[in-house]
């Protein structure tokens, strides 16, 4: 094979390969929010009721999803990796252990069953920025 057409052929399967690795979620990926090193891909993912969102940690550092308790809708469900049934309970474990933490290829998956905004973050870089929000409607708007 000519130098040429081989580089042509690797660059464009590397490209293919990496697509996943980059954003949110693709077509070939199992998994709605990736983790990068102090971000959620998407920041922002909109959703219908009963919809189970996965989140992956796609970076070498260890993160959380987190709730923030006093934000979510009347009547919905808390969340948080390591299954804490309130932020204060989260926030202490990670504290004392680093319970809750999903390390690099780990997932966590919750269903969203009520309407409205659930923004949440990740304990251990939540003061660099790295928070998200979940939008319940009937109608979402998000590219997948």
């Amino acid at each position: 094979m000519e130098r040429r057409a081989f580089l042509r052929a690797v660059g464009s399967a590397s490209v293919v390969g990496l697509a996943g690795c980059i954003g949110g979620r693709g077509a070939n990926t199992d998994y709605d929010i990736g983790m990068g090193a102090k971000v959620f891909r998407p920041e922002r993912f909109e959703v219908t009721p009963g919809t189970t969102v996965t989140w992956l940690n796609t970076s070498k550092q260890g993160h959380t999803v987190t709730a923030y308790g006093e934000s979510l809708p009347d009547g919905a469900a808390y969340f948080a990796s390591g299954g804490f049934d309130s932020e204060a309970a989260a926030r202490e474990a990670w504290g004392s252990g680093t319970e809750g933490t999903l390390f690099e290829g780990q997932s966590y998956e919750h269903t969203f069953e009520t309407r409205g905004e659930f923004p949440y973050f990740c304990i251990p870089h939540e003061s660099m920025g790295m928070v998200g929000t979940i939008v319940v409607t009937d109608d979402p708007s998000t590219e997948e």
